[in-house]
């Protein structure tokens, strides 16, 4: 099935805070986030910063209190009360642990930047993995994004995947 993004009206700012050679160009950021919100709200304005090791750790450490730099961050938007803007938040990904993730687990480059991008997309929306239903659950819709948008199963084990 083709994905409906059209039905998404989205407002996104991607900013390369690294080189972008080897990266996803924006228009691919942009058709994996419209999927990921699509069937789930109608209106979004959110932004994806793409850092080096250095700011992904700095965010991490100031944010979670984790002295390391980890593969996506996600920052929903904290609006005052009464306010209902469309705004839904920030996603940070981090280029070098994520491709060292990518070459470790033999994935390609763009299908583990779509599954990161999905996933911090579902966090903004409220999903969450604390415990293993809630974890189950996003890793279900997860999947079926990423099919959606030709992408493999990205938990599958490497000797599961196909070839």
């Amino acid at each position: 099935m083709a994905p409906r993004s059209s039905e998404v009206e989205c407002q996104l700012g991607i900013a390369y805070a690294v080189g972008r050679r080897g990266l996803p160009a924006p228009i691919s950021f942009r058709r994996w986030v419209e999927t990921a919100l699509c069937g789930r709200i109608r209106h979004a304005d959110l932004a994806i910063r793409i850092v080096d090791e250095a700011e992904g750790r700095a965010l991490n450490r100031h944010y979670r209190g984790k002295d390391y730099a980890t593969n996506v961050l996600s920052f929903p938007a904290e609006l005052p009360p009464g306010v209902t803007l469309p705004v839904l938040g920030d996603i940070v990904l981090c280029a070098p642990v994520i491709a060292q993730e990518a070459a470790e687990q033999g994935k390609p480059l763009i299908a583990h930047y779509a599954h990161l991008t999905v996933h911090g997309v579902l966090h903004l929306l409220g999903l969450d993995h604390d415990d293993p239903r809630e974890a189950e659950a996003m890793e279900a819709l997860e999947r079926e994004i990423l099919s959606e948008l030709g992408f493999p199963d990205p938990y599958l084990a490497d000797d599961e995947r196909p070839c």
